[in-house]
């Protein structure tokens, strides 16, 4: 019984001098400077420490990073909707006859015209 306990405290100490895969790949096998394995091991046993002590942060910041990620695209269409009306309203007033047609027309048109309708040119233009 005692040979068994004493090959399993060797095979314990063996198993705490195996070196992780990717420092036997990186510092090993390439030759990467000990230097950067030193910054390496710092930076891995701050940011343990970091997640332990601030967990309440660090969810905090990935929920508005995920609620920012997520509304993103609506925001992007509204914006480029807003655009495209601007646009669709300065072309309506500069280049169509709009006598008879006052603020909210020009706006329904401009949204229509945004939206692929062709209302808009049904307008004669002015220079006919």
């Amino acid at each position: 019984m005692n040979t068994y306990e004493n090959t399993k405290k060797k095979k314990d100490k063996d198993k705490d001098k195996d070196l992780p895969w990717w420092v036997e790949l990186l510092f090993v096998q390439i030759g990467l400077p000990d230097k950067l394995l030193v910054k390496i091991l710092k930076a891995q046993k701050t940011s343990k420490e970091f997640f332990k002590n601030d967990k309440r942060t660090l969810i905090t910041f990935l929920f508005l990073i995920t609620t920012l990620a997520y509304f993103y695209p609506v925001i992007k269409h509204a914006k480029n909707r807003l655009d495209c009306e601007a646009i669709a309203k300065n072309y309506i007033i500069k280049n169509k006859n709009i006598i008879g047609i006052n603020n909210r027309e020009i706006r329904m048109l401009s949204t229509n015209f945004c939206y692929g309708g062709e209302e808009i040119y049904e307008i004669e233009n002015l220079k006919k």
